[in-house]
């Protein structure tokens, strides 16, 4: 056989396994897997490390953050940040504006994904509303359309849903075979210690963090899998950033509910510290959940190393610093309150844990595939990606294991003006992705144009 394309000389990582072989590229999709291969077009990849292409399944682009404030990523920015790192697919969530339906929504997301995609592209759903329309026709209907997750908040005031309207979206996704992904924090908490923070004249940053302390986390990830367990629905715990939450997901699974989680590098390599820094700097590193401490990172360390922890993703969510429209809006240098909430990430979270992780012998090449490509594929549906294996998506990222890195903004691709990352090393870093066999980065630039699609998946394995 005349393959597309052949890449040679890498060592492959298969689920699994990691091999020294031949890939053969036909019509977009992996053909073969063996040694002496022939192709049209050869790419000699000796001395690098062939992985599936990663996907990051917890990303916010475009996405509506409130009166005068804009998201600093749109599809095309992100797209490029994205491969530049290592990803050829992202999911980044349809969250409806005031007024606007389920299905609106995701009408008005495709319009701005459209003709914009460096990469692939699937969304998820946020229900921050319980009404007939939503439960009984836009969901159901965009689930049949390949929207097979959702996302739902137990915090942030016009998100949150209570307990009773949590349990009826889990009901739709029971009904469904849909995965429902929730949000863990105790809002009525977090309000109580907001309040009384600002009380004594607590505004700066770092009170974002100590408002939020792991205790607010801990009590939602409890009620968040006892719900699971009421509605007998699988559910995706995200955004994970302490050992205590971690212990509520390993009790839930001892008494047989299905819980899958999540966790992000923010959680492994920043703390509550970096938001206690001098004048307005720390909004910089403003998130939800907060970073923790030292402890807390040892804590997610180790469920990692244990497969605890089922996916490893970014939750990008970009705002610019020097910018009255992002983390300088009005009303946020008055109060950490008014700080627009999230950090960019969507670059850098594949060399993060692969050098934190990989290099420092934290984790294996296999699962580290696992963690930030296979097991999203397999969590969520998408049944073409994840995985170097004869029928898949020819979607592959080469990566130079000792390519040496300082991470600095001058060499991003986001739309945000800074990285929390600034100054960071990391050793190992993607230096081509292949989008269903064709070059849409090569070492460090985007080489493709516009060829990423949306993809639609089919209802996950664990929610059938």
């Amino acid at each position: 056989m005349i393959h597309d394309l052949v890449i040679k000389g890498a060592r492959v990582v298969c689920p699994g396994v990691v091999s020294a072989c031949d890939i053969g590229i036909l019509e977009g999709r992996i053909a073969t897997l063996g040694t002496a291969l022939e192709g049209r077009e050869v790419i000699d990849a000796t001395g690098l490390i062939a992985m599936p292409g990663g996907i990051d399944s917890h990303v916010h682009i475009s996405q509506p953050s409130g009166p005068g404030v804009e998201m600093a990523d749109d599809f095309a920015s992100a797209t490029r940040a994205a491969a530049c790192g290592g990803n050829t697919t992202v999911m980044p969530f349809c969250l409806p504006e005031e007024g606007q339906t389920l299905r609106e929504a995701v009408a008005a997301y495709h319009a701005k994904a459209e003709g914009q995609c460096l990469i692939d592209v699937s969304f998820h759903l946020i229900v921050k509303s319980v009404d007939p329309v939503t439960l009984g026709q836009d969901l159901p209907a965009l689930i049949a359309q390949g929207l097979t997750s959702f996302k739902v908040f137990m915090t942030y005031q016009g998100m949150r849903l209570s307990d009773a309207e949590i349990l009826q979206v889990m009901d739709v996704a029971r009904a469904q075979g849909a995965l429902t992904m929730v949000h863990a924090e105790n809002e009525d908490a977090i309000e109580f210690l907001r309040d009384k923070a600002e009380r004594a004249g607590d505004i700066q940053p770092v009170f974002h963090a100590r408002t939020r302390p792991v205790p607010v986390e801990r009590e939602a990830t409890h009620r968040a899998t006892t719900l699971a367990e009421v509605a007998d629905v699988p559910v995706m715990i995200v955004h994970v950033s302490n050992g205590a939450a971690l212990d509520e997901i390993q009790r839930a699974k001892a008494r047989g509910v299905k819980v899958l989680s999540e966790t992000c590098p923010q959680y492994i390599t920043l703390t509550a510290d970096d938001l206690d820094r001098a004048g307005f700097e720390g909004a910089k590193w403003v998130c939800s959940p907060p970073p923790r401490d030292t402890g807390e990172q040892a804590a997610i360390w180790a469920g990692l190393k244990q497969g605890a922890f089922d996916v490893f993703s970014s939750d990008h969510c970009p705002f610019r610093f020097a910018d009255t429209a992002g983390k300088d809006a009005p009303g946020a240098r008055a109060s950490f309150r008014n700080i627009p909430n999230g950090i960019p990430g969507i670059e850098t979270r594949l060399p993060i844990l692969f050098s934190e992780g990989v290099v420092k012998g934290r984790i294996s090449l296999t699962s580290f595939a696992a963690l930030t490509a296979t097991n999203h594929a397999r969590i969520y549906g998408l049944t073409d990606k994840g995985a170097i294996a004869v029928g898949k998506d020819a979607d592959i990222v080469l990566w130079d294991p000792a390519l040496q890195k300082t991470i600095t903004q001058a060499d991003l691709l986001h739309g945000s003006d800074y990285t929390p990352w600034e100054g960071f090393s990391v050793t190992g870093w993607p230096v081509r992705t292949l989008l269903r066999g064709v070059t849409v980065m090569l070492d460090g630039a985007p080489t493709g144009g516009t060829g990423g699609r949306h993809v639609a998946r089919a209802c996950p394995d664990v929610a059938r």
